[in-house]
């Protein structure tokens, strides 16, 4: 999971609306940020592990940001590794000069990288699949044989892309003294949107990760990126779109409404908080068809994904909400934190639970999901002694029991709580007196509602069913090897110095 942005811009310079754009897209990714612009054809880059505020220092880096266009990136690894190197956006010089950022995560790139050695004879430098996509990408644009760029060859590329690449991928890339291009693969599962704004001079537009970057910077929102769809904004404002998948089918990643997206974002023409709301709903229809004569006391969220399923949850069970647990804000998101200790002790530093919320009172505990487990059973152990009677646990979402490879990290089957074990299994594992599960069709109805043309979703990691149909099982036993938590300490241990094109700021 990553979050990306673009702009060009008619008006002003776009440094500092990209640093804002990134600033709003920070909970897609807190490990690293870059960005790069367009200035009479030169190129200046400023990218490096941390936070969007620690990467970009106004005097000493926002300054050397020229030009009114570029992109940006805020990085989760996922495949690769998690250096400066593999900070994005990444950038080739030929043909024309082309930066790249991506979410999303290719299924094919063992197989590319091989493609692009022997055959279009592009070196690669890192891991990243990025970097194998911004190549495909390059030589396919490459193949065009035209000095002089114009729309149909950036949509010829792009369908080039799509007949090479599986997987996930929004993309915005940005081709040195022509323009900006917005892609997304065939399925659309990971979401990207654009907008634009009018300027006394032009129109300036924005594309990126969530709608959320738009609203701040005050662009309308025009919509989402299609399946397959590529849009094309030349440095002088002129848009373009062409449908460049074969056979495009809507399948959007349903975890993004559960847990990845801010609940103030439109995904696919869906408000997520509304969606929330709704998972909300089901869960509590759930529990009244399963559990009529309950003993809940008080409804608490884990915050802050739950909130808003968890107070609607409450109301149509007719319990008190309360905010048992604090959180501290300066704490990521611990799902995304690398390996299972650091997870759980970030757990404790990040929530505290307020005694009198639970002292003697039967508790339930909302979350957006269950994925390691490893937060859950520390927030349980937390209710306790904080003094709760009982403590039951629900999830908005069901059981999280196959890994997603299409750009979140749950690379492992054995490091998802729920893979092989029966409810009862995971009431006893996670310490839960009782514990309530969404049921699949409900969290599909709930998103579905808010679009009923959406008639697919990724559901993947809940029933092993992916889109790109060609994940296997020799597939994820790969991607558990190069992966999971193990494999990523060995890599932190072991150091991958590379090349890398340097920082002009």
């Amino acid at each position: 999971m990553c979050g990306i942005a673009g702009i060009v811009s008619q008006s002003s310079a776009v440094n500092q609306e990209l640093f804002d754009a990134l600033t709003m897209l920070q909970h897609r990714g807190q490990d690293a940020a870059g960005i790069i612009t367009n200035d009479s054809n030169r190129l200046y880059l400023r990218k490096e592990n941390g936070l969007v505020r620690d990467v970009f220092n106004k005097d000493e880096h926002m300054r050397t940001l020229l030009g009114q266009m570029g992109v940006a990136h805020v990085r989760y690894p996922t495949a690769g590794c998690s250096t400066s190197a593999e900070a994005q956006p990444f950038y080739t010089n030929t043909p024309f000069g082309i930066s790249l950022s991506h979410n999303g995560n290719l299924t094919n790139s063992d197989d590319l990288k091989q493609e692009l050695f022997a055959e279009d004879r592009r070196h690669l430098n890192t891991d990243s699949d990025s970097e194998v996509l911004l190549n495909v990408f390059a030589h396919e644009l490459m193949m065009r044989n035209t000095l002089r760029l114009t729309a149909e060859d950036v949509f010829a590329a792009v369908s080039g892309v799509h007949r090479r690449c599986r997987g996930a991928y929004a993309v915005v890339a940005m081709i040195t003294g022509y323009g900006l291009v917005g892609f997304r693969d065939p399925f659309g599962i990971r979401p990207v949107v654009y907008g634009k704004r009018e300027t006394a001079v032009g129109v300036d537009y924005l594309i990126a990760s969530e709608s959320v970057a738009l609203d701040a910077l005050g662009y309308e929102l025009l919509g989402d990126i299609a399946p397959g769809e590529a849009i094309y904004i030349t440095q002088e404002g002129v848009i373009s779109r062409r449908q460049c998948a074969m056979n495009p089918v809507y399948s959007p990643c349903i975890f993004e409404h559960v847990y990845l997206a801010r609940p103030d974002s439109v995904m696919d023409d869906v408000y997520v908080y509304k969606a929330r709301l709704r998972m909300g709903i089901k869960l509590a229809e759930k529990i009244l068809r399963t559990w009529p004569d309950h003993d809940i006391d008080v409804v608490i969220p884990i915050p802050d994904t739950s909130r808003v399923a968890g107070a609607e949850l409450a109301a149509r069970l007719g319990v008190n909400y309360r905010e048992g647990f604090i959180k501290n804000r300066y704490i990521g998101r611990t799902f995304i934190m690398p390996g299972q200790a650091q997870r759980r002790k970030s757990v404790r530093q990040k929530l505290n639970p307020i005694d009198l919320e639970f002292r003697g009172k039967n508790v339930l505990l909302v979350d957006d999901s269950i994925v390691r487990g490893t937060t859950s059973r520390e927030i349980i152990q937390m209710a306790r002694d904080a003094g709760a009677e009982k403590v039951y646990f629900a999830s908005a979402a069901p059981p999280v029991r196959y890994p997603n490879v299409y750009g979140i990290d749950m690379p492992a089957a054995s490091e998802l709580v729920a893979h092989g074990r029966s409810h009862e299994e995971l009431e006893r594992l996670l310490g839960a007196d009782r514990l309530i599960y969404q049921d699949l069709n409900d969290l599909i109805e709930a998103v579905r509602v808010g679009n009923p043309h959406l008639k697919d979703f990724d559901t993947s990691v809940f029933d092993g069913r992916y889109p790109t149909q060609d994940v296997d099982a020799d597939y994820l036993n790969q991607l558990e090897l190069f992966r999971s938590d193990a494999a990523k300490d060995a890599r932190r241990r072991i150091g991958q110095p590379v090349i890398e094109i340097h920082n002009t700021a």
